[in-house]
């Protein structure tokens, strides 16, 4: 029996170290150890007020390329082959969806427009001239065998901004208007970008007419309302059977499951659909933070901010850690080695045309927008425009996986021009995200030097558990629908009133709405289900001032 056993091991043993997977674990073991590495060294350098997380795990990336490039005899400087499912499948959701979770609602809301109009007109106008400085100034240089889908194909991949590395050079607390701003249009701006891509893959190019463009225009409006109504649907299913079945008298355990599950599905869903899953994602994760976020117990509500937290930060550090490696891959170089000075100068071209075709819709749409705002504080300032148009530049895993598409099969290609296409888009991204991103925390001091201040006063939102109950507890008065001098209430009863001071009306009929239909039917915040025994409910109890217990 025991030499049967033996024999069995060992049979066991040679299957493994047989198996290809082997060389999957090793690589995983690596890739996670790096990781690691990134939140340690990320830690230390923390207080620094040029490196962030997101450029510590792209030269950590660019370092283990290097070594993996050495020790491999120049063919491999990857543990990992780039799949664009990997990344918008598994990668992205987390990362939107944590951050539609934590925005700061009022400030998003309250530039809504603005930042439809940067992400949506923006996009379409950086396109056009991304385009169309492609079409006239790369047939010129010779670069390959391009055709007019290329080049356009070309202005939505570098019309794309990188929403993940925004969050890392951005702080919500110090610059909340910044934030929301370019955050908010990174979000539409990348839906805007996939449409406009997709379009151009699809579209008949050579017979392109007016009703296509009209057709295109239609097509986008309604993959933004229909993107949105899916995420805000998904949220409020989720906050509806949370609260009238209250997984939390059960286990906490389920509360979040079912949180975690309903956002990832409803991005799935939009895939599936053919919508933008990154629009609807983020719509979810706005929605479950003011209804469902309030129907758990309170140890679900910090088990989920932490959770969502952690895996936003795992996969954003996962793919600029990945970027790092991959842009040495040497089987993109060598096509281009003849002519390295040529993959210079396109990438040059391309850096000088995403910087002009930014500037030309930021300045001017700031303009547009100042006009709609009767409020001076409200207004976009030239430093806040200077801002707004440095942050956007950067490039990154979306601009990547889109070239990828366009320009290769496998993340391969063997035609110079295709090849010459990805090692740009790869410079570009490379060198915006290192020098831009370094950048942006020195100029945000520079330029905005008494920001973090007023910032924090000007944009109060509670942001713990809580801080969400005590509020509801005693006489203090809830800041959201407080406006106006002297605390009071603005109700106001004319049409000029109406207009003159759009921000406070508006969102003072939408919390009427709210708290009249929305929150007795989902929840939220002052309707969290009275199950005696709960978390929650003992934690309201002990905090629930004497004279209101009579």
């Amino acid at each position: 029996m025991w030499a049967d056993l033996g024999l069995l091991t060992g049979k066991m043993k040679n299957i493994t170290l047989a198996s290809s997977e082997y060389d999957s674990v090793v690589n995983m073991n690596l890739f996670v150890a790096l990781l690691c590495g990134c939140i340690v060294i990320g830690h230390y350098l923390e207080e620094s007020r040029w490196m962030n997380e997101s450029i510590t795990a792209l030269v950590i990336g660019l370092c283990t390329g290097s070594f993996i490039l050495l020790t491999s005899g120049g063919t491999n400087s990857h543990l990992f082959v780039f799949s664009e499912d990997l990344f918008f499948i598994y990668l992205l959701p987390p990362i939107i969806f944590n951050a539609g979770f934590q925005v700061k609602k009022k400030h998003f809301f309250r530039n809504f427009m603005t930042i439809v109009l940067f992400g949506a007109v923006g996009t379409a106008i950086s396109f056009t001239i991304i385009s169309f400085g492609a079409i006239h100034i790369f047939k010129r240089m010779n670069v390959g065998s391009l055709d007019l889908g290329d080049f356009l194909a070309i202005g939505a991949i570098f019309s794309a901004t990188d929403s993940v590395c925004t969050l890392q050079v951005l702080n919500q607390d110090e610059t909340p208007l910044l934030y929301s701003l370019v955050f908010g249009e990174g979000v539409v701006n990348d839906a805007t970008s996939v449409v406009i891509f997709n379009a151009v893959q699809h579209f008949d190019l050579s017979g392109f007419t007016t009703s296509d463009a009209f057709n295109l225009v239609g097509n986008f409006f309604y993959l933004f309302v229909t993107s949105t109504f899916l995420g805000a649907c998904a949220g409020l299913l989720s906050a509806y059977v949370i609260k009238r079945l209250y997984f939390g008298r059960h286990s906490t355990d389920r509360e979040v499951a079912i949180m975690i599950l309903m956002a990832y599905l409803s991005y799935m869903l939009a895939e599936l659909f053919y919508l933008s899953g990154i629009l609807t994602v983020f719509f979810c994760g706005i929605v479950m933070s003011h209804y469902t976020w309030h129907n758990v117990t309170e140890k679900s509500r910090v088990t989920t901010k932490h959770a969502f937290a952690t895996l936003s930060f795992i996969s954003e550090l996962f793919i600029f850690l990945y970027v790092g490696m991959d842009a040495l891959d040497i089987e993109k170089w060598k096509f281009v080695q003849d002519s390295p000075g040529k993959s210079i100068g396109v990438s040059s071209i391309l850096l000088a045309l995403v910087m002009v075709g930014r500037g030309c819709f930021v300045f001017p749409l700031s303009y547009l927008s100042n006009l709609t705002k009767k409020n001076r504080n409200e207004k976009i300032t030239g430093a806040q425009q200077v801002l707004i148009w440095w942050a956007g530049l950067m490039r990154g895993a979306v601009s990547m996986a889109l070239a990828y598409n366009q320009f290769t099969r496998s993340g391969h290609t063997k035609l110079r021009g295709n090849a010459i296409m990805i090692t740009s888009t790869i410079t570009v991204v490379l060198f915006s995200t290192m020098v831009f991103g370094l950048m942006t925390k020195p100029l945000v001091r520079l330029l905005l030097p008494a920001s973090k201040n007023m910032s924090r006063m000007d944009s109060y939102e509670p942001t713990s558990p809580k801080s969400f109950i005590v509020p509801l507890l005693g006489n203090e008065r809830d800041p959201e629908a407080e406006s106006g001098q002297n605390g009071s209430m603005l109700r106001p009863s004319t049409l000029r009133v109406l207009l003159s001071t759009p921000s406070h009306t508006v969102h003072y009929y939408w919390r009427m709405f709210d708290d009249a239909f929305m929150r007795p039917v989902f929840g939220g915040r002052g309707f969290v289900p009275y199950i005696p025994g709960t978390p929650t409910e003992q934690s309201v109890h002990n905090l629930i001032p004497k004279e209101d217990n009579i």
